[in-house]
C-alpha cells in the first residue's frame, strides 16, 4: 500500500526523474508553455511554483537555490528578470495544465503545462514566425521567378545559336 506516500515516480529511477523535472522546469520557464503527458505535468507543476517564489523573491540565496536546479543561465536570468516580476502581486497558482489530444501509438493522455499570462508572448511568437515564414516564401517565390527568367534567356538564345549552325551547314 501506498498510503500518504508523495510525488510521482513516473515509471524512472530516481535520477532520471530528476533530471526529467529539471528539463521540464527549465522549459517552462524558457519556453512559457511546454506540452507533456498528464502525469509529468502534474509533477512538474509545483517544481515550477517554487521556481516563480524563488524569483519572486529575488535575493541572492534564491537566485542561487533556483541556479543550482536550473539547467541554463537563460532560464534564470528570465525566471529572475521577467517572470518572478510578473507574478509579483500573485500569491501562488502561477501555471496551468490544458489537457489537449492523446498519442496514438500508447494512448498517453497530452496536456500543455504553461505560465498563467504566456498568452500575450505566445502571441507575438506566432506573429513573429508568420512574418518570417512570409519573408521567406517571397524570397523564395523571388528566386523561382529569376531562375525561370534566366531559363527562358538561355532557351531563347539557344536556338538563335543553332540557327547559326544549322544556316552554317547549309553553306
Amino acid at each position: 500500500m501506498r498510503h500518504k506516500v508523495a510525488g510521482y515516480k513516473l515509471g524512472r529511477n530516481t535520477a532520471h526523474r530528476r533530471s526529467l523535472l529539471r528539463n521540464l522546469v527549465t522549459s517552462v520557464i524558457v519556453e512559457e508553455r511546454i506540452e507533456t503527458t498528464v502525469p509529468k505535468a502534474k509533477a512538474a507543476r509545483p517544481i515550477v511554483e517554487k521556481m516563480i517564489t524563488l524569483g519572486k523573491r529575488g535575493d541572492l540565496a534564491a537566485r542561487r537555490l533556483a541556479g543550482a536546479y536550473l539547467m541554463t543561465d537563460e532560464a534564470l536570468v528570465k525566471l529572475f528578470d521577467t517572470v518572478g516580476p510578473r507574478f509579483g502581486d500573485r500569491n501562488g497558482g502561477y501555471t496551468r495544465i490544458i489537457r489537449t489530444h492523446w498519442n496514438k501509438g500508447d494512448g498517453a493522455d497530452k496536456a500543455f503545462l504553461e505560465l498563467l499570462g504566456s498568452e500575450k508572448i505566445l502571441d507575438e511568437k506566432k506573429e513573429k514566425r508568420a512574418e518570417a515564414r512570409a519573408k521567406k516564401a517571397a524570397e523564395t517565390k523571388k528566386a523561382m521567378e529569376e531562375a525561370e527568367a534566366q531559363a527562358q534567356a538561355e532557351s531563347q538564345s539557344a536556338p538563335a545559336e543553332g540557327k547559326d549552325t544549322d544556316e552554317d551547314k547549309k553553306e
